[in-house]
């Protein structure tokens, strides 16, 4: 009983950090902008979501994208234009909003045990 009230008290002092509904709602929304985009640029060559063949073989799935780059650092990309190796892609420039929306896509479909986070060497 303690611990449910020392629990409750700490959210309604906001303890737990800046997680907060309005942030919480930013968040799926930034992601919800990702999908969109995601969808409407890339979704013809990359299989953009968790399960799925890429339509294009040499491009990248979304899910796995983490193994090869730290989402994170996708940034700069594309906000300066993303040139790849993988076939005929469509120069991009994002804005800063769709920028945050396309990392916070990328890293809701990461594969579970790869998040962020780059293969080791064989």
């Amino acid at each position: 009983m303690f611990a449910r009230l020392a629990l409750s008290l700490c959210f309604a002092l906001g303890l737990f950090g800046s997680v907060s509904a309005a942030s919480l709602a930013e968040k799926r929304g930034a992601i919800e902008l990702g999908r969109a985009l995601a969808k409407t640029h890339c979704a013809t060559c990359h299989a953009i979501g968790t399960r799925g063949v890429s339509p294009n073989p040499q491009a990248p799935r979304f899910r796995n994208i983490g193994e090869r780059y730290p989402i994170d650092n996708l940034a700069e990309a594309f906000s300066e234009g993303i040139l790849v190796g993988h076939g005929p892609m469509p120069e991009f420039q994002f804005e800063p909003d769709q920028i945050d929306g396309l990392i916070a896509y990328l890293k809701s479909v990461q594969s579970p045990a790869k998040k962020g986070k780059k293969r080791a060497p064989k």
